[in-house]
């Protein structure tokens, strides 16, 4: 496997990535992979670049805007659109590239971006496949449901104070991703699992990750549904990979929003013994999850009836 940073613009920003190439391969097909909240590329993708790069495709990883080694202010700030544009630039970029299969460009994306991967294959028929890991699809119940009824009702308070002060210009409050207290300071994700488990892949491979965001950013999150977008997939193969387990993303919303994707050639994986973050702290789940998605990927690009066959075929 070879490797080289890569770097486009994005609505007036950079935003820096690593392009991983299999040793040999001509014009492989191409997957386009960003991470969840908080994330910077070195979080848990890597891993999956490898299973991908093995099976014979090229994968563009990136930092979105405001995060890692990308530009873009205010730092931290995640605003769930801004993110799918980076991931269409994203795509517009691989276009240029002239030693991949342009005509099989596909997104992959984790947790939150594992909803913004199938935004992105509704909005953009330049993307010929999708697959998720986890997905975040709703993010009003995901909310209230990580929360509970008096941490939700305390956030929301918060946000609203947050809303009047940035009517006054004010900047958005700063808030922590998660936290090992979570009865005594207010988080995005109220888990001291999350906090523990992120802290230390940040010290182990990911020094660039910031445990924190904009307050605002919860806003946006709980104006998030994927749903009608999920419904306009008719064309566009599509794996999803969930938990079992799930108490993070819940399962149940997950398998809803797989549902309604009406294009046939779907896959939905269940995976036995993990959770949301059993995957980032257990290598043998996420090779549960990751085997699974390669082999996927494997017989729709590469299988003796490959539907995405290569485009000189």
């Amino acid at each position: 496997m070879q490797t080289q940073d890569i770097e486009f613009n994005s609505s007036g920003d950079t935003v820096r990535g690593t392009l991983y190439m299999p040793d040999g391969a001509e014009n492989p097909p191409l997957v386009v992979m960003a991470g969840g909240w908080c994330y910077v590329k070195e979080i848990v993708m890597p891993y999956y670049a490898d299973d991908f790069v093995d099976i014979g495709c090229a994968c563009l990883v990136f930092d979105y805007r405001r995060f890692g080694e990308s530009d873009g202010l205010p730092r931290q700030h995640i605003n769930p659109w801004d993110q799918i544009e980076d991931y269409r630039n994203a795509v517009s970029f691989a276009k240029t590239l002239d030693n991949i299969d342009t005509d099989r460009i596909g997104v992959w994306g984790i947790s939150y971006s594992g909803g913004h991967a199938l935004c992105v294959a509704a909005l953009d028929s330049r993307v010929k496949f999708a697959l998720s890991v986890v997905p975040v699809v709703d993010g009003f119940p995901t909310m209230r449901r990580c929360h509970g009824e008096r941490k939700f009702a305390a956030i929301q308070k918060l946000i609203l104070e947050d809303r009047e002060a940035r009517q006054r210009g004010e900047p958005s409050q700063m808030i922590a991703m998660s936290t090992t207290d979570p009865d005594n300071e207010i988080s995005s994700w109220p888990f001291p699992h999350v906090c523990t488990i992120f802290n230390d892949i940040k010290e182990r491979e990911a020094p660039n990750h910031i445990h924190e965001n904009t307050l605002e950013s919860v806003e946006l999150l709980m104006q998030y549904d994927v749903m009608p977008y999920a419904k306009r997939i008719y064309e566009t193969p599509y794996m999803m990979a969930i938990a079992k387990g799930d108490n993070i993303t819940s399962a149940d919303l997950e398998i809803d929003v797989f549902n309604a994707v009406p294009c046939p050639n779907k896959e939905l994986a269940i995976v036995e013994g993990v959770d949301h973050m059993s995957l980032y702290s257990n290598n043998d789940h996420l090779e549960k999850v990751s085997s699974a998605q390669a082999n996927w990927l494997r017989d729709l690009l590469f299988g003796p009836e490959a539907l995405l066959a290569k485009a000189a075929e």
